[in-house]
């Protein structure tokens, strides 16, 4: 995912530096080539040849150190960066890029960068919350720096307050949001919808699927990493929905419709991934009536059309992709949906496919649209999410 890609790693003198060399294995796990710099202080909390042995790279510290090749001098690594992510950012590294002040291998190499640089901090809630840190922060944000805002929980003197720097996860995420995909979808805003909606029956007992909401997130993320504007309209989901998109929960098939049609008008494009119950009980039943222990008679109706209905409603240049999961006659039975709802494309695919279907992390996917269908191969539900993208793209 990150092969030719650079990240450099700026780590500043904090306890929360440990969690370091996990982000940098799993950067390089994709591909990434990863340039470490340290401060003086932070040898005092890691040792640089944890970095060198992940990295592959020898880890800078010193600006004047002769010990290392010309063509990885501060000047020469600030020009193949592709970003810099400074974890954990000290309140005085802080301040000294804030300031101009490039006094050392890290703070000289950050000032010379010309990519995206993304600032975590990691510090006693009372420094966090210091109006000089927190002006030394605003400053960088209007200078284009990203902040990563950190978490609350007990920090390293055993106090309670923000300060703590996120797990290696969410700066992970953080760096696959800038440089994972090429921003083909920078500019347009995408709707996806996730999940299996829920019916109650009553307190007790609810109608609903099997879908675990793994391809509609999958396509979120997707959409969020090509630069999208990503709006996810979450039913019952087995995964957290990805970071840096808006979430709107619902629960019931009603619930979804309004969420999507309140926003649809504003979408590039829709791509409904959700199953949604087709019925729900025409009526709920009171806990406090008594039902009998025989079988229970219950009066369903159908649920909204929410795929039709954006497709009657469908804007001028918008593009509206649906999902069609079917037992038979595959192709023909996705080849209708396509027309009856007005869809510009249907993702489809069988439940008697092996590695297709809910709940797994594959899918084998045949997209379909008026020029004809194209059957993917059996592939992990991220990528499937990037070939849907690829075709949506084509179509704009």
């Amino acid at each position: 995912m990150l092969t030719g890609k650079t990240a450099v790693l700026g780590v500043t003198g904090s306890i929360a530096a440990y969690k370091i060399p996990n982000l940098a294995r799993m950067l390089k796990k994709l591909g990434c080539n990863v340039q470490v710099l340290m401060t003086k202080n932070a040898e005092q909390f890691i040792n640089p040849i944890t970095f060198e042995s992940l990295t592959g790279n020898k880890c800078l510290i010193d600006t004047f150190d002769r010990n290392f090749q010309y063509s990885v001098e501060h000047v020469a690594l600030a020009k193949q960066a592709d970003v810099v992510m400074i974890a954990p950012a000290s309140a005085n590294v802080i301040g000294k890029i804030a300031g101009g002040i490039a006094d050392d291998m890290l703070t000289t190499t950050v000032i010379a960068c010309p990519c995206k640089k993304i600032i975590s901090p990691a510090m006693n809630h009372n420094m966090y919350h210091n109006p000089i840190v927190q002006d030394n922060l605003k400053k960088l944000e209007g200078y284009g720096y990203e902040i990563v805002k950190p978490a609350r929980g007990m920090l390293a003197n055993g106090d309670e307050g923000d300060g703590r720097m996120p797990e290696e996860k969410l700066l992970l995420e953080y760096i696959l949001k800038e440089i994972a995909f090429e921003k083909d979808l920078s500019g347009k805003k995408v709707l996806v919808t996730a999940g299996a909606t829920v019916e109650a029956i009553d307190p007790v007992r609810y109608i609903t699927n099997h879908s675990s909401g793994k391809m509609g997130c999958a396509v979120a993320r997707a959409a969020m990493l090509r630069g999208a504007e990503v709006t996810l309209v979450a039913a019952k989901t087995e995964v957290e929905p990805p970071e840096f998109v808006k979430v709107i929960n619902v629960r019931s098939a009603e619930e979804m419709f309004k969420a999507v049609t309140e926003n649809a008008d504003s979408q590039d494009i829709i791509i409904k991934a959700a199953a949604v119950a087709d019925y729900t009980p025409a009526k709920t039943f009171d806990s406090k009536v008594k039902k009998s222990d025989g079988d229970m008679n219950i009066e369903l109706k159908r649920t909204k059309d929410i795929l039709k209905y954006l497709g009657e409603h469908k804007k001028n240049n918008q593009l509206l992709c649906g999902f069609s999961m079917e037992t038979d006659d595959v192709i023909k039975n996705s080849a209708k949906k396509l027309t009856d709802k007005n869809c510009d494309m249907i993702c489809a695919n069988s439940l008697r496919t092996a590695g297709a279907g809910f709940k797994s992390d594959t899918n084998v996917i045949t997209l379909i649209t008026e020029g004809g269908a194209e059957e993917l191969p059996l592939m992990t539900k991220e990528q499937a999410a990037h070939r849907i993208l690829d075709k949506l793209i084509s179509m704009l």
